[in-house]
């Protein structure tokens, strides 16, 4: 009696692979050993038929390392692939280029995130470039002169990283999209010709710091046409549109620019001067969004608080001076440290409570702690 539920079975598991073959997917990875791939052995092996990356602790690593598809650049695509992690933080790099000089199995570029923290999980990050482009819950469109405008907002796609999650990744041309579970989480035009990335290679990060596993299984991927570049003018920037970066950011801090796939990449090199305002378009005022130079933190309307908790904005922090922080501890005197992707440490006191922060009342530690 059980051959007719093997027969089924049998059934489902052909229909399933016969559906995917005709949407034109097909797996990178074949469930079975790292065939295809390039990382560290150290770090990356096949367990309970997933690709699975491990560290043992923050000493172990001076830098992010990758895990990297050698079956060519990829260009226009949708991916799909299942991740779980736990520990840290994790990524699925695409559009990329190798950085030697950083060390081996080294990789810059786009990024979609794996994060615990929602508003970073299946965000835009690019990998020694630009640093946090767009957010989960964001469409973005970055104008040539670099500045990222945040043109639509949603609520932010919440998942549990530690369970299996699929996350999708559509790029054709300048227009990518991020999807978590079928979910948009992301909208990106980017319009930043010496910036952006139209083919590179695709990865996934194992990273620096805490103890870390990460599993990923069905890697599903599909060449998509070429072209699909959206030019500047048709680009709709609406006048509310929140301007959330400056245009010329500085360079990575004691870190080496990233490599790009774009050849035109060396033209301007990180830090050099630009144009401080964004490109014109006829029906844009001036004062739309806060000042140059600044980021802007999440509006407290938009911040779910437990019942008789409230809170408060105390700092934007402005992130072409004080990078992005990623995270913040105190001291037996009360004040608080906060330390950006980059390895600087600022220090500060907490301010009373109704108080906000001033830029000047943020001091920069003289230590760099970047391995």
């Amino acid at each position: 009696m059980k051959l007719p539920s093997i027969l089924i079975l049998s059934l489902l598991l052909i229909a399933t692979s016969l559906h995917a073959a005709e949407e034109g997917f097909k797996n990178l990875f074949n469930g079975k050993d790292l065939t295809g791939w390039d990382g560290n052995p150290e770090l990356w092996s096949v367990e309970d038929g997933a690709i699975t990356g491990k560290t043992t602790g923050p000493e172990q690593l001076s830098y992010n390392q990758f895990l990297i598809w050698r079956g060519g650049e990829v260009k226009n695509f949708e991916l799909r692939v299942k991740v779980k992690q736990s520990g840290n933080n994790t990524g699925i790099q695409y559009r990329s280029a190798e950085i030697p000089e950083n060390g081996k199995w080294s990789i810059g570029g786009y990024q979609c995130d794996v994060h615990p923290t929602p508003a970073n999980n299946a965000m835009v990050y690019d990998e020694r470039g630009r640093g946090i482009i767009v957010k989960n819950g964001q469409s973005v469109v970055i104008d040539p002169q670099g500045q990222q405008w945040v043109v639509a907002e949603r609520d932010p796609v919440t998942v549990d990283v530690a369970e299996w999650n699929e996350y999708t990744i559509i790029a054709q041309g300048n227009h990518l999209i991020h999807k978590l579970n079928g979910k948009v989480t992301i909208d990106l035009v980017d319009h930043e010709d010496k910036e952006r990335e139209l083919s590179g290679l695709l990865a996934f990060q194992i990273h620096r710091g805490p103890a870390m596993v990460v599993q990923i299984k069905d890697v599903m991927f599909k060449e998509l046409p070429d072209g699909g570049v959206i030019p500047f003018a048709k680009s709709n920037i609406p006048s509310d549109a929140q301007m959330v970066h400056k245009p010329a950011p500085k360079g990575p801090k004691g870190a080496p620019a990233k490599g790009k796939a774009n050849p035109k990449a060396k033209a301007k090199p990180k830090g050099a001067p630009q144009a401080a305002a964004p490109a014109k378009k006829p029906a844009r005022p001036a004062e739309v969004g806060p000042a140059i130079g600044e980021n802007k933190a999440t509006p407290v309307d938009r911040i779910k608080a437990l019942e008789g908790f409230k809170v408060e904005l105390l700092y934007s922090v402005p992130g072409g001076d004080q990078g992005s922080w990623v995270s913040l501890c105190s001291d037996d005197k009360g004040r608080i440290y906060a330390c950006d992707q980059y390895g600087d440490l600022y220090r500060f006191n907490a301010p009373a409570a109704g108080q906000a922060l001033k830029e000047a009342d943020v001091k920069k530690v003289p230590v760099n702690i970047r391995a």
